[in-house]
């Protein structure tokens, strides 16, 4: 009983599934910006409302002011991409692991670094007016633009 307390949560478990999922089908499909438009449709769409129009709105500000970042799915989860191929920035649904909040995350490859400290990931209550802004500022730093 012990072991699988120290082992990967039914929600890990899930996640890792829906990675290996992904790698394959990115290999199927190469950097093709449309199947990554379905799969990232596909990921927000399996969201619950509340988390769907979070990553729905973001999604929307990500085409908006960085579209030179390619969408995809990351872990089952809506993820856009820099010219590499390395994940930039993604959104984490509040049900996918059970949290109190949908995250916006940023990788290490964001350009974000600020300083001797900063934060790589916000939670997301809802998006008004001033948390979009603050939103929009944070995608256009993030993909070096």
């Amino acid at each position: 009983m012990a072991a699988a307390a120290e082992g990967l949560s039914k929600e890990e478990r899930d996640a890792v599934k829906d990675r290996a999922k992904e790698l394959r089908e990115e290999a199927k499909a190469g950097k093709n910006r449309e199947a990554g438009e379905k799969a990232v449709a596909k990921a927000i769409a399996e969201m619950p409302e509340s988390d769907a129009a979070i990553a729905g709105r973001i999604h929307e500000l990500v085409a908006e002011h960085a579209p030179q970042l390619t969408p995809k799915t990351w872990y089952g989860q809506p993820a856009y991409a820099n010219k590499e191929g390395k994940v930039i920035l993604f959104v984490q649904s509040a049900a996918k692991f059970k949290t109190r909040y949908c995250t916006l995350g940023f990788s290490e490859d964001a350009a974000l670094d600020d300083g001797e400290m900063w934060p790589t990931s916000f939670a997301v209550i809802s998006v008004t007016p001033s948390v979009e802004n603050a939103i929009t500022e944070l995608i256009v730093r993030a993909s070096g633009r």
